[in-house]
């Protein structure tokens, strides 16, 4: 850090490039923040529970849950980074207001600002998707296993509109820039549904996949361009506009991909049979800028493809990959502008880890550690049970260098910098508590001290004569 000040402070090192790498030290930096805990509790539940004692008679560690049952996804607003959502395993939905901390980052329980639980109108099963409406944070929409897709006001929680899809929805997606407001749906059934909010209307699809649909994905810089993965490994790029729908397929084995007019092969050889994973493929993330993105699939590989020609680019990220559920699994793609030009970090949910990677190269830069235990009672409406703990869902909030993932333990664990400075800091704060501490201990002897010598003067006989 003292070699990057004086760098800038001599102009050897632009506002810019000082920038990035400041962030890109921070980034590095990454650990749990335990301290850092999300309650569902109710305060009333919080105080009773920390009378509880064990067979010792010792007073037992209240266990904190985001969601008892388990927690499927997250997501964080874009345009207010205070407003985090996260889904539960139980159906039930959290707002959680991050902005409540009062400037404390290390050392905070949050609460949650409302709950959405079962009833007649929102959802029965688990939570799949959540997303906030890219252009009005005063609303959100959810996918669940119950087969709707529905959007909710977020300042009420209430339900303003549900579509029925007749499927599993696993997952959903609506672009950030574009106007025709199209939810695209991946769900059990072989085909992506759109939902158009505008209208209400459900009834369009686009067909190509021989299995469910797992994962969907508007492109950042092109609004009509959809990719979408399936139970059939395959990956397929859309255009909304064309009466075809898809522009072909992404193949593992094809490293140099197929060049056409105004990219992404619009008329171009198509691409009829290709496989972009030996399996399932549950994971699909573009770069912000629109030029790559990135899948991932069950034969435990991410692959990194160039969107404009479809070709793979052959980053290897090494043999730990870690991708068994038949569910959703995403890779979060850290904003560019945190990192110097090439060099963007991928973070990746790997059981009870979060593996940190070199986009381009694949070379691996980091490992997380999630805190908590291998196997976790989970509590659900059928009761407890045990659940294999592991992580579930990323999200990253803008504006600031922090990381929130959710478990199926129930948790909702915060990832902060700790720098050589801040243990530096912590140091020094914790030396002057211990010479607090010390002061008080001689003031507390002295004064010990003065009161036996009172005692016994008083405790002595007078006799006058």
């Amino acid at each position: 850090m003292n070699s990057l000040l004086l760098s800038r402070t001599l102009g050897f090192l632009g506002v810019a490039a000082f920038e990035q790498a400041e962030y890109t030290r921070l980034l590095h930096a990454l650990q749990p923040t335990p301290d850092v805990r999300f309650d569902s509790r109710a305060i009333s539940d919080d105080e009773s529970a920390g009378r509880n004692t064990n067979a010792h008679g010792e007073a037992e560690q209240p266990k904190i849950w985001a969601h008892p049952a388990g927690v499927n996804c997250l997501t964080i607003d874009s345009l207010t980074p205070e407003s985090l959502l996260s889904g539960g395993a139980d159906s039930s939905i959290r707002l959680w207001d991050l902005e409540v901390s009062q400037n404390t980052t290390r050392n905070y329980t949050y609460r949650p600002a409302g709950t959405v639980r079962k009833s007649d109108a929102s959802h029965k099963f688990g939570i799949t998707s959540l997303s906030f409406y890219p252009f009005d944070s005063f609303a959100f929409l959810s996918s669940s296993y119950d087969h709707t897709l529905k959007i909710y006001a977020t300042e009420t929680l209430d339900v303003s509109a549900s579509f029925d899809l007749s499927s599993v929805v696993y997952s959903h997606a609506i672009s950030l820039i574009a106007d025709h407001l199209l939810v695209a749906c991946a769900t059990q059934h072989p085909a992506v549904r759109l939902v158009d909010l505008r209208s209400g209307a459900s009834t369009h699809s686009l067909a190509g996949h021989s299995g469910a649909v797992l994962s969907v994905s508007w492109s950042p810089t092109d609004a009509n361009i959809l990719a979408s993965g399936g139970s059939d490994g395959t990956v397929r790029l859309w255009d909304i506009r064309r009466s075809a729908g898809c522009l072909g397929l992404l193949d593992l084995e094809d490293s140099v991909g197929v060049i056409g007019e105004a990219g992404l092969g619009t008329i171009s050889r198509p691409r009829d049979i290709a496989k972009a994973h030996v399996g399932v493929c549950n994971g699909i993330a573009w770069t912000d800028d629109g030029n790559y993105l990135t899948t991932t699939g069950h034969d435990e590989r991410i692959r990194l493809w160039n969107a404009s020609t479809g070709a793979n680019a052959l980053s290897h990220f090494g043999p730990i990959i870690k991708n068994a559920h038949l569910s959703t699994l995403l890779p979060l793609l850290v904003p560019s502008r945190l990192t110097a030009p090439g060099k963007q970090v991928l973070l990746y949910p790997n059981d009870k880890e979060i593996l940190m990677f070199d986009l381009f190269e694949g070379t691996l830069l980091k490992r997380l550690r999630a805190p908590g235990v291998p196997v976790a009672q989970a509590h659900g409406s059928s009761g407890q049970r045990n659940n294999r703990n592991r992580v579930t869902s990323l999200a990253w909030r803008s504006g600031h260098v922090e990381l929130y993932s959710t478990h199926s333990d129930g948790v909702i664990c915060a990832w902060m910098p700790r720098t050589q400075d801040d243990a530096d800091v912590e140091a020094e704060e914790a030396k002057k508590l211990e010479g607090t501490d010390d002061e008080d201990e001689t003031r507390k002897r002295k004064r010990q001290a003065l009161d036996e010598v009172y005692r016994d003067l008083t405790r002595q006989k007078i006799t006058f004569t």
